[in-house]
């Protein structure tokens, strides 16, 4: 064949394609559509970023993809991360690897206060998934209070805070967060987050909490949290529902008992959860709220000045006793950047290494150490498998990793970055059949997409848009481990954002389709 002909076949050959019906067209999956309905054998088209046809279709497209043995589903919505630093690691990989597509930020408390300038960046960086955000009461008190926050703010502060959080809905926020385990919101009174979730509820906000207490004190942290739903007139979502620490296990049957009854009252209250019994935050948690107004000068004064630390040590013995606990053992290490040699360390280790003992009088003065050092994050292994499973048994229980994106092989960070999804769909779905496949899948999918109004997202029907994820339900695995977390998920072949194919038969493709998710005032459902 000369060159002409070469020419002229090749010619014939891509016609067709440029008179595509479909940019992209998934044949042969079980559908599952994210509504908890049993799945169907049939096709998918996708037009540019929408789907456009749903089961038997007909029709040529740029690329197919065969699905035959594979589950085709709506791509996962993590609805609690910790993902402000998105921009940095714009692939998500770890976030992708698992199925999500969708992830929604600016959790307990904590996000960036300019919700616009963020979403402008993340425009420009190009990231993997779709991002929305809350934003976060600690954030807005520290800005309004300038880190003297142990008090009530003044008129004036708390009309900037209003002011804030009415901006920040304005640009496209999904609601109001706290975290009142954590400074400076542990300082905030009830009337305070009040005043701001009725901010929130004017533009259909939703108020999600990192509840004051996870221990044997949740009961009065859910009473504080009822309240302030019904008072603000708003929809509430409890965060990582759990209970922490001995004292507390058992009770989470007790705990759903109080929010169902105040669902049969009429509020509307959901909750998210992570698929394993430990959880991570700052190391700083095992110490108490008072210790930390201010900056890290200040708190190295208080440990330096004998009777005010005497009262710190005092009081973590009086949280010790409360949780049922004798040490800490139950905390390791996850980042510690003065001393990277302690990530993965229990905190006796950690003793041992910098006092050379490991009693628990040291154990509290390598606490107190690390923090002078600039603190460190930590797992914390404080729950029941047993209470694990009565959350995720809940109808309203969606499932969120309270992850962020990771770098393979930075940290001892906590494995659900890497494996939540997947550990719920191989744990609890095919192995224990705690879950049923449909059922876990509408937690990840519809349940979060309707809790938290994010339009045409979240379901597998034409005119959503195209997030998609194909795995096997045989083989989809959390590879991840807590003393080898960085590993990623197993069985998903393919992941779809917007239309875009960012996962390829298992690898990561150089496509990215995801940026801001802006929640509009005007189209949002009610």
């Amino acid at each position: 064949m000369n060159r002409a002909q070469i020419c002229a076949v090749a010619c014939l050959m891509a016609q067709p394609l440029l008179g595509a019906d479909f940019d992209l067209l998934i044949t042969g999956g079980r559908i599952l559509d994210g509504s908890g309905a049993p799945a169907v054998v049939g096709s998918v088209a996708v037009k540019g970023d929408r789907i456009v046809a749903v089961g038997e279709v007909k029709g040529s497209a740029l690329e197919v993809i065969d699905a035959a043995g594979q589950v085709v589903a709506p791509g996962f919505i993590d609805v609690h991360t910790h993902s402000e630093d998105i921009c940095a690691i714009p692939t998500a990989e770890n976030f992708l690897r698992m199925g999500v597509t969708t992830i929604i930020t600016g959790n307990c408390g904590s996000s960036r206060t300019d919700v616009a300038k963020f979403f402008d960046e993340i425009a420009a960086a190009k990231v993997g998934l779709n991002v929305a955000t809350l934003i976060g009461h600690n954030s807005v008190r520290e800005k309004a209070m300038h880190g003297r926050s142990i008090r009530a703010p003044n008129g004036n502060e708390l009309a900037e805070m209003e002011s804030l959080v009415d901006q920040a809905m304005k640009d496209g926020a999904v609601g109001l967060s706290t975290g009142l385990i954590y400074v400076p919101g542990s300082f905030a009174k009830t009337d305070e987050i009040v005043a701001l979730a009725k901010v929130a509820a004017a533009h259909d906000g939703i108020y999600v909490s990192h509840m004051r207490h996870e221990t044997v004190k949740i009961f009065s942290a859910l009473e504080e949290f009822i309240s302030i739903v019904r008072e603000a007139g708003i929809r509430g979502e409890v965060s990582h529902i759990k209970v922490t620490g001995p004292s507390a296990w058992g009770q989470s049957g007790k705990v759903l008992d109080v929010l169902n009854a105040a669902r049969a009252q009429g509020l509307r209250i959901t909750h998210d959860q992570y698929a394993y019994t430990a959880s991570s935050t700052g190391l700083r948690q095992t110490l108490p709220d008072s210790a930390f107004e201010g900056t890290r000068d200040d708190f190295r004064a208080r440990i330096a000045d004998p009777q005010t630390k005497a009262k710190i040590l005092a009081d973590m013995a009086e949280s010790r006793a409360r949780s049922g606990r004798t040490d800490y053992a139950y905390a390791v290490i996850a980042k510690f950047a003065a001393d990277p040699s302690l990530n993965g360390k229990t905190i006796p280790e950690a003793a041992k290494i910098l006092r050379g003992s490991d009693r628990l009088e040291d154990q509290v003065e390598a606490i107190l150490e690390i923090e002078a050092r600039g603190g460190a994050s930590a797992v914390f292994h404080g729950m029941n498998e047993d209470d694990l499973v009565r959350f995720l048994q809940h109808s309203l229980t969606m499932i969120a990793s309270d992850g962020g994106p990771r770098r393979l092989g930075e940290d001892v960070p906590h494995p659900r970055s890497y494996g939540n999804n997947a550990r719920v769909l191989a744990e609890y779905v095919r192995e224990r059949k705690i879950l049923s496949l449909e059922e876990a899948i509408r937690r990840m999918t519809t349940l979060p997409a309707g809790t938290f109004r994010l339009r045409d997202r979240g379901s597998l029907k034409v005119g959503a848009y195209a997030d998609l994820v194909i795995f096997d339900p045989a083989k989809v695995q959390d590879v991840a481990t807590f003393a080898d977390p960085h590993h990623y998920a197993e069985g998903f072949s393919h992941v779809i954002v917007n239309g875009a194919v960012e996962i390829r038969d298992g690898l990561l493709t150089e496509v990215r389709r995801g940026g801001p998710l802006r929640v509009s005032r005007e189209t949002a459902g009610k």
